[in-house]
């Protein structure tokens, strides 16, 4: 009795046993697939936000999107800002609305405008009728004045008329007046007007003004080395809204030059800020185009130069 107590008693915790393992089975199957999460999970960088590109018109007009300025605008069309503004009649140069039409081309000069001025045709007008006179024409004849043949009447008739002295007055010789002296033209210096011009950045010259349609230089150096402002000025565009420049900075200083830097990695100035010669305002970058690099450009009223001609010679 004993025996078989002790064997239904092991047979029954067994079964136990084997019930429990199955339904810890059935119920939670092995998280084979959680352990290889760690390991095949990706961390997926933000995606930036597509600025909208501004590229050179076709029709001579240009829809302002958000992010444009007129600089950015007139850079991009290699235009005067201040033509832009006149064509427009802008307020301010500062401010233009999203959604604005502008008009990149001067306005054609036309004819006077005929406004409030009235065009009849010629059949609605009345044609004036002859009418008579109310009074006669009255025809005179010449009086004369029948003389008696006598030698003194035929001396007074045959008389000349007596000569008139007529006096004659002097004609004013008009002064000479000398003309005002003309404006001196004005005289550029290979500055400008723009003192200290300064290097933009470190590196190799790779690209110069005007080779395979260049609008400025290309200085090849080492990611995020410093992008410095050749000269004081104020920061009147920054962005990545104009194709093929990628993180841009656009500079205006004193006589209407612009000073541009393509290709930032990383910009530490904003729009509106003043800046001084030297100082840092970028890190150099690869942004749309193939290696690391700074494309620097110098224009005057809308037109690039060569910005040899005003940076200093390199030792």
């Amino acid at each position: 009795m004993k025996i078989t107590a002790g064997v239904s008693m092991k047979t029954f915790g067994s079964s136990l046993l084997i019930l429990s393992l199955l339904g810890c089975v059935a119920s939670s199957p092995a998280p084979v697939s959680d352990r290889s999460l760690p390991h095949a999970a990706v961390k997926s960088e933000p995606a930036r936000p597509v600025t909208p590109q501004i590229t050179p018109s076709t029709n001579g007009l240009h829809t302002v999107q958000r992010g444009d300025t007129l600089y950015a605008i007139a850079f991009a069309n290699n235009l005067d800002y201040r033509e832009i503004s006149s064509w427009n009649q802008l307020g301010s140069p500062d401010r233009i609305l999203i959604g604005q039409v502008l008009r990149l081309t001067a306005p054609s000069s036309g004819a006077p405008s005929s406004a409030g001025v009235e065009i009849t045709p010629l059949g609605s007008v009345a044609q004036p009728k002859a009418r008579p006179l109310t009074e006669p024409s009255i025809v005179r004849t010449p009086q004369a004045v029948l003389l008696d043949y006598s030698e003194a009447n035929w001396a007074q008739v045959t008389a000349p008329p007596p000569a008139v002295a007529v006096a004659t007055l002097p004609v004013p010789v008009p002064a000479t007046v000398p003309p005002p002296p003309s404006p001196p033209a004005p005289v550029i210096s290979a500055d400008g007007t723009v003192d200290n011009w300064l290097w933009p950045a470190e590196g190799t010259l790779a690209g110069r003004f005007g080779a395979a349609g260049g609008k400025g230089i290309d200085i090849v150096g080492t990611r995020n080395s410093p992008v410095k402002a050749v000269a004081s000025g104020k920061v009147v565009y920054s962005g990545s809204g104009l194709r093929g420049y990628g993180q841009l900075l656009i500079v205006k200083h004193s006589g209407e030059f612009l000073s541009a830097y393509a290709h930032n990695e990383t910009i530490l100035v904003k729009e509106g800020d003043t800046v001084t010669a030297g100082q840092k305002i970028a890190r150099m970058g690869d942004t749309d185009t193939d290696r690391v690099k700074l494309h620097f450009e110098i224009r005057r009223y809308g037109k690039p130069l060569d910005p040899l001609n005003y940076l200093p010679e390199r030792s």
